[in-house]
């Protein structure tokens, strides 16, 4: 066996990946395979080139499954190739008795050892093969999807996500600017992974990427052609109010020489399988201290933010609407708009709720933060609240979650750390003047 075969092995796998799905039931004998397979893995006996046909083959195996049989075989790592709890006991019992004495350290090793579960050894062997980094993240993505009603799986998933943490540490990402002269393939994927404003074609994509816009990710050297996370940003001359203007592919090109604001309007997490792990603070860190460098008179870094949860939280607290003399329904249709006297009405109406939904709406768990998961990222990474957008976003979709507002949150290179610190320690929303006078009114 050679590397070459290790590489057919992993091609077979991704064409796989598009199979027809099996029987919804796996039958004994198939189980009592996949046992073996797995155990064989675990043991790990032979050489690399071993090692590696053998996770090649387990991962060929698992593309071939239908969602049922994955989740089976998932299920059988849990449950089946954890630490040994005899081994487990008498290690500890080895440390405690060592407390004090030179064979501590020993002991301490010892009991690590013992508390390392097979189901490690068997998931790592794929980071050696080509595509295996990222074979692993698909396949957290379906032990996500499966958690959600198979909480035995959750010993598996923190085991998971705390490997996928550690390969993903920021030190390994390469940050990229991505340019309409990038390969195509990846441009592709950005139009596929684009999660904030839909692109809608090739033109609108390069009108994203002109010379007034930058767009960057990160990426990890493993995935190469995988953006992890990426960000589109506007040079302007001031502070953006309407996504639509921003996204107009008719609008004049802006000179960027002579842009003094930077406006971060699209970011866009890609891969399912590494939720929990966090890279959207380090890019927006990244990102601010590059357009600095190369464009000097830049003072102004702030985004054009979405409020997602807005309209399922005045779903769940329908007295907020009172007296505003139209429902969510019609709120979230955007008809209105075409009555010009009931839009001026609801315009301050709807900025003071906004706000109130950005200063005082909370989560319940796992932490008493803002309800908006928006809000949550950019005040986390030491932003702050500056203003409300009003009609900022006409799209359905603009309509549907966030009733068509919008909002600017500003990053103040001087003041990001205290805004951390202030969130983080004690809660504190930083927010404007004229944002805390509509959340009083």
């Amino acid at each position: 066996m050679n590397d070459g075969m290790v590489v057919r092995g992993l091609k077979r796998m991704r064409k796989l990946a598009g199979i027809e799905p099996g029987p919804s039931r796996l039958p004994p004998r198939q189980l009592q395979q996949l046992r073996q397979q797995l155990r064989e893995c675990a043991e790990g006996i032979g050489g690399e080139v071993s090692v590696r046909m053998r996770a090649a083959r387990l991962g060929e195996t698992y593309l071939k499954l239908d969602a049922d049989g994955r989740h089976q075989l998932l299920r059988l790592i849990a449950l089946e190739f954890g630490p040994d709890p005899k081994a487990v006991d008498q290690a500890h019992a080895a440390y405690q008795a060592a407390i004090g004495t030179a064979e501590q350290w020993d002991a301490e090793a010892g009991l690590r050892a013992a508390m390392r579960s097979a189901r490690i050894r068997i998931l790592t062997q794929f980071n050696a093969l080509p595509q295996g980094v990222k074979f692993l993240v698909d396949l957290r993505e379906d032990l996500l999807r499966f958690l959600e009603q198979d909480p035995e799986l959750a010993a598996l998933d923190r085991e998971l996500e705390a490997r996928l943490t550690a390969w993903f540490d920021v030190g390994f990402l390469e940050l990229t600017r991505i340019t309409w002269n990038s390969p195509a393939m990846l441009l592709e994927k950005l139009i596929r992974y684009e999660a904030v404003h839909e692109i809608r074609s090739w033109a609108d994509l390069k009108n994203r990427l002109d010379s007034d816009r930058r767009c960057y990710a990160f990426f990890h050297p493993r995935m190469p052609m995988e953006p992890l996370i990426f960000v589109e940003v506007a040079l302007t001359n001031r502070l953006a109010d309407s996504v639509q203007s921003l996204l107009d592919e008719n609008a004049p090109v802006f000179d960027a020489q002579r842009a003094d604001t930077a406006i971060f309007y699209s970011i866009s997490n890609t891969q399912a399988g590494l939720r929990g792990i966090s890279f959207g603070n380090f890019l927006l860190k990244r990102v601010i201290d590059d357009l600095k460098r190369d464009f000097p008179k830049l003072k102004s870094f702030a985004t054009l933010s979405p409020l997602p949860q807005l309209a399922s939280w005045v779903k769940n607290n329908p007295e907020t609407l009172a007296g505003a003399g139209i429902d969510l329904g019609g709120l979230q249709s955007g008809e209105w708009t075409k009555d010009k006297l009931l839009a001026r009405r609801l315009r301050e109406t709807l900025q003071r709720l906004a706000a109130r939904y950005l200063l005082e709406a909370k989560q319940r768990l796992p932490a008493l933060g803002p309800y908006d998961p928006v809000a949550r990222f950019h005040l986390g990474n030491g932003a702050h609240i500056e203003r409300i957008n009003w009609l900022a976003d006409t799209s359905l979709k603009g309509f549907r979650q966030s009733l068509g507002l919008m909002v600017n949150y500003v990053y103040d290179p001087e003041e990001i750390e205290n805004n951390v610190e202030a969130f983080s320690n004690d809660g504190k929303i930083t927010a404007s003047a004229s944002v805390r006078r509509l959340a009083r009114t």
